[in-house]
């Protein structure tokens, strides 16, 4: 049977971006979630039928998740049978996400309790539903786990994803200069070359 690599895309993403990681798993089956969920509560709906149709008839699971998608994966997947993650600037406390677009808003946590719900001026709406559902259900993620993170990357701080990857024992590769949206020819070379360098250890 082969092996089954499941691309999660981040916000403004699409299930088709999974085809830039076929040449990288020429082995594989590799498939993108066609996602709809907005919300971790919608994610942990809607992921594991998605999972179990992808891997149905599948030697391994790899998962690669980009951003926000894998703040999805991990509130949503954590107790599927993966035998592998690799992280893309992933989203990994959003509790302080929300709490520090607050900040950038001049909104306080009292205005959000009150309001329910926040549009700030960059364009992102904080919810205060969204912010009680990730401090009452903190992420458990025990998969063996690969992190990419720019070092400009301007929605995770640096020591909030060292601090992810010492908990989980994850592994974490930092690009010099990199921003949280890996796009440029020389990122994406970079991305290439890591997560070709790495999924190589593993094959078989």
């Amino acid at each position: 049977m082969k092996d089954a690599v499941i691309y999660i895309h981040g916000k403004g993403g699409s299930a088709q971006e999974s085809g830039h990681y076929r040449p990288l798993f020429p082995d594989a089956d590799v498939t993108g979630f066609d996602y709809k969920a907005q919300s971790p509560w919608e994610a942990a709906e809607e992921f594991p039928p998605l999972f179990d149709a992808a891997v149905r008839e599948h030697s391994s699971v790899t998962v690669i998740a980009n951003s926000i998608g894998a703040f999805f994966a991990m509130t949503a997947l954590a107790d599927k049978p993966i035998d592998r993650a690799f992280f893309i600037s992933p989203v990994v406390d959003m509790g302080k996400l929300i709490t520090d677009m607050m900040k950038w808003a001049g909104a306080t946590e009292d205005e959000l309790r009150l309001q329910r719900e926040i549009i700030t001026p960059f364009g992102e709406t904080l919810s205060w539903e969204y912010l009680c559902y990730v401090r009452e259900h903190p992420i458990y993620w025990q998969i063996p786990t690969h992190i990419l993170y720019g070092e400009k990357d301007e929605l995770t701080a640096s020591d909030t994803i060292a601090a992810f990857s010492e908990r989980t024992g994850a592994t974490l590769t930092v690009m010099k200069n990199g921003e949280h949206w890996f796009h440029t020819e020389e990122q994406m070379k970079f991305l290439d070359n890591w997560l070709t360098g790495l999924s190589g250890k593993y094959q078989r």
